[in-house]
């Protein structure tokens, strides 16, 4: 599988809580030990085999340029989210596909974990989110996204503001992985949210990845999980940028 997959990843972002890290690159290309995050990210995917990559840019577009890599641009970036961004590349959304965030940098058992699930639409979920939550933040309810599972792993809710930790089975990753059918069910949610102009009561450009998931499970589409365990970050602010876990977490993951 690993020679045919594409990856398309979600690097318009500026970042703003990362600034003045941001004022001159992209939320993506802020560096820690050196390397950028989308550098890590690439080192990542091609070391199980995936190359064929695609980047959707926006804000400081130009400096994602990469060889071998295909650049598609947000035109609306600071007015939209990501999945205005995944949608402003539709004519990539074909095949089987690895759909990551930019801010992210996961490890190689993660990503195989991930390209061995035969679901239609696979998510990965950080099942030790709590202890690495609350390293980040205070509170770990703050930033965090409730995600419940059904008892045959699938998802039954995605990326509601949590009130409680047991409204988290497992933290939402910003990494997930679609066969062709699971494009073409979440591909019908998207036009049919084009259609009525809103995706979960909210409107289609400011919608989030787990909204166009919550909308393809509200519509009966299995959305299965996989769990994994530590072994990634998530580079969100300047504290993320410059603290001890990243730097811990990013030495065990490379």
């Amino acid at each position: 599988m690993t020679n045919k997959i594409k990856a398309v990843l979600l690097v318009a972002g500026e970042g703003k809580r990362l600034r003045p890290y941001t004022l001159d690159r992209p939320k993506c290309m802020v560096e820690i030990g050196g390397v950028s995050l989308i550098d890590r990210q690439l080192s990542i995917l091609k070391s199980e085999g995936v190359d064929d990559i695609v980047m959707i840019g926006g804000y400081k577009a130009e400096m994602l340029k990469r060889e071998g890599i295909r650049l598609k641009v947000n035109p609306r970036f600071y007015e939209t989210n990501m999945v205005w961004t995944l949608f402003s590349a539709e004519e990539e959304l074909e095949g089987d596909l690895i759909i990551s965030y930019g801010d992210i940098v996961y490890s190689q058992t993660i990503l195989k974990a991930l390209l061995n699930s035969d679901a239609d639409i696979a998510v990965t979920i950080d099942k030790e989110w709590e202890s690495y939550w609350r390293e980040r933040n205070e509170n770990p309810l703050d930033d965090a996204e409730t995600l419940r599972l059904r008892e045959d792993g699938t998802i039954s809710e995605i990326g509601q503001k949590p009130k409680k930790i047991s409204e988290i089975d497992g933290q939402y990753m910003g990494l997930m992985k679609f066969s062709s059918k699971g494009l073409t069910q979440i591909k019908s949610i998207f036009h049919a949210a084009l259609d009525s102009g809103n995706l979960l009561n909210k409107p289609i450009e400011n919608a989030y990845m787990t909204d166009l998931l919550q909308a393809a499970i509200n519509s009966n589409i299995l959305v299965m999980s996989v769990p994994v365990n530590g072994d990634w970050v998530e580079v969100d602010t300047v504290e993320d940028m410059q603290s001890k876990v990243t730097k811990n977490r990013l030495q065990r993951i490379i």
